[in-house]
């Protein structure tokens, strides 16, 4: 499958901090490090018939990607989650993405933290957007790229510019997505975790500072226990990725999509393997109902 444009609908309404906002009136201060310097942290959360999946494991991140950049949230799970919820009811949202982006606050360019008194700045939306269907059913292509972006992964920040470049590289062979390598040890992609499976088993990064710890990938490896699917996570090298049995993706947007094509080259028969499958099956059986 190649790489194609996404057509997203247009969201209407827009959480700029104490107030829900049209869309027009959703301004940012010139002044905002998040404009200035990329001085942010997000979450996205994906929507199933109108309820938000795994919202408190990525409330849970979101907290802690602000800890890990000397953050403190203003707002409690509580008051997000319903900040959420009038968010999809104004969008009258079925199926769709969560949206949420803090910013250290406004303030005079400084290139050290602002005043104490410095207030985060949130900005949040609902978009209705469809389900990967195709790239799950059919399978996708990937691009093997190096992994230039910095060494905390894990902080979900809103810095980025390589990850695009990558993705931008994999949309140039005609990619959905990029499989990064540093000194040969497979990373992640561009915007997800990556796995191989081989000999039944399936391998996937260990959740350290190179790799972003995704909401998804945890459910995926609950999934695996549930099913007595043995699971390392451990560094494997891009020569383990070529030789796997099967390789798949994950993340809130692309779900469990397997990866049939790899530089062009056919991963294994060159169509999603049956753990995937399994897995895909498995996953779909924990979303909320319609």
């Amino acid at each position: 499958m190649r790489a194609s444009d996404h057509r997203f609908a247009v969201m209407n309404w827009i959480l700029r901090n104490e107030g829900i906002v049209p869309r027009a009136q959703a301004r940012v201060d010139i002044d905002d490090r998040g404009h200035q310097f990329g001085d942010g942290i997000y979450e996205v959360i994906r929507v199933y018939g109108g309820t938000a999946f795994l919202m408190q494991p990525h409330l849970d991140r979101l907290r802690r990607s602000a800890r890990e950049i000397g953050m403190v949230l203003p707002w409690n799970d509580d008051a997000l989650a319903a900040r959420g919820e009038e968010l999809m009811a104004r969008e009258s949202m079925s199926d769709g993405i969560l949206y949420f982006q803090v910013t250290r606050g406004v303030c005079p360019r400084l290139q050290v933290f602002p005043p104490e008194d410095v207030t985060p700045q949130i900005t949040a939306y609902a978009r209705p957007m469809p389900r990967p269907c195709g790239e799950a059913d059919e399978g996708l292509h990937a691009h093997l790229v190096p992994d230039i972006r910095w060494l905390r992964c894990d902080i979900k920040s809103i810095n980025l510019l390589p990850n695009m470049l990558a993705r931008q590289k994999a949309k140039e062979h005609g990619c959905a997505e990029a499989l990064q390598h540093r000194d040969g040890i497979v990373t992640e992609g561009a915007f997800s975790n990556a796995y191989i499976v081989a000999g039944g088993t399936v391998h996937t990064h260990p959740a350290d500072n190179r790799i972003l710890a995704g909401i998804t990938r945890v459910h995926i490896l609950g999934l695996c226990a549930a099913a007595g699917i043995p699971v390392r996570e451990e560094p494997f090298r891009v020569e383990d990725l070529r030789g796997a049995d099967e390789i798949f993706i994950s993340s809130t947007a692309s779900e469990v999509a397997p990866v049939i094509r790899l530089d062009g080259q056919p991963v294994a028969a060159g169509k999603p393997g049956p753990l995937t499958r399994r897995l895909q099956a498995a996953f779909r059986e924990t979303l909320p109902a319609d």
